[in-house]
């Protein structure tokens, strides 16, 4: 996936002079080949994200597309200031690309682990917020921030869970949901973003249900949401973020208002980690591991099968 992101961000720079590239002392061997290709449009602002932030906005201003690039812990969390006041404010066309985000960073303990970024950035007027699956969301989704008259912040989480889709998905709509598995309509469904895609997969498979992925957060698609809500018996969110204030939530709300349906949230606790490890040991410390994941989902599925449906509300 950072292959994907590194190809599209050369071709989109070749293409228009006006897009830079700033990272805060970040990703080398990832942008060789830019730095190959464009030279003129890299610019290392070193360790000092805020200023890096403030740096892109400036640069907006005068008619360049800034892609700023950093640890999702560093942007947007340590900087969610200034892309309020110098970015957001103004809706100035300038992409934040977040990598790392989740529990990637998992030796490196709470200061480099990231479960609070979307939560961070969702109430942030006219942002957009993307989380490619796999290599072929992430093309779509650079092509889609390439676009974008706004701000953007790409979220970038575990890249090397596989493929989603069998080829490329072309571009994305006002965030609609992707269904990547039909199952049956009498069991719930699983909504699942970034590299959680890959887990909704797993567990759709042995539990014959249906799953979509959301490339796009925010703005995501009310209509999408309430039509996978009727197509299933219940929702299930998925996410390598908070429980709170990422993809559950925003599904949560949406359907309390337009749809309402059981919901089941499986993210990261409201907690910090225990202890530091492997990836690997972090999701099942959290939960979201894919044994863990199929349990709480067949249980969720034998709860929304035993209780009567939630009717909607009169008209």
């Amino acid at each position: 996936m950072r292959t994907a992101f590194s190809r599209a961000l050369i071709d989109l720079a070749r293409a228009d002079p006006s897009v830079l590239l700033l990272t805060g002392d970040h990703g080398y061997a990832l942008f060789d080949e830019y730095r190959r290709c464009v030279p003129g449009q890299y610019v290392n602002a070193g360790v000092a994200e805020q200023n890096m932030v403030s740096m892109a906005a400036g640069l907006a201003r005068v008619g360049f597309r800034p892609f700023v690039y950093a640890l999702a812990a560093f942007v947007p969390v340590r900087t969610v200031e200034q892309i309020k006041l110098d970015i957001t404010h103004d809706s100035l066309p300038v992409v934040l690309v977040g990598d790392g985000a989740g529990l990637v960073y998992s030796h490196l303990g709470p200061s480099h682990q990231s479960a609070e970024d979307v939560a961070c950035t969702r109430a942030l007027p006219g942002l957009t917020i993307l989380s490619p699956a796999d290599r072929f969301e992430m093309s779509a989704c650079m092509a889609h921030a390439g676009t974008t008259r706004g701000p953007v912040y790409l979220r970038m989480g575990k890249a090397d869970r596989g493929d989603v889709h069998p080829g490329a998905i072309g571009p994305l709509h006002a965030g609609h949901l992707l269904r990547v598995r039909e199952g049956r309509a009498d069991r719930p469904g699983l909504v699942a973003t970034g590299s959680m895609v890959t887990t909704a997969l797993g567990v759709a498979g042995v539990l014959d249900l249906s799953a979509w992925s959301a490339p796009v957060l925010k703005p995501l698609s009310v209509a999408d949401v309430c039509a996978a809500a009727s197509a299933s018996t219940g929702l299930v969110t998925l996410e390598e973020h908070s429980v709170l204030g990422g993809l559950g939530a925003a599904v949560a709300e949406m359907t309390a208002e337009h749809q309402p349906t059981r919901v089941l949230r499986i993210g990261v606790p409201d907690r910090f980690s225990r202890r530091c490890g492997s990836h690997e040991y972090l999701l099942r410390e959290h939960g979201l591991d894919a044994d863990t994941v199929c349990s709480r989902v067949a249980a969720f599925m034998a709860l929304t099968k035993r209780a009567d449906p939630i009717r909607p509300p009169l008209p």
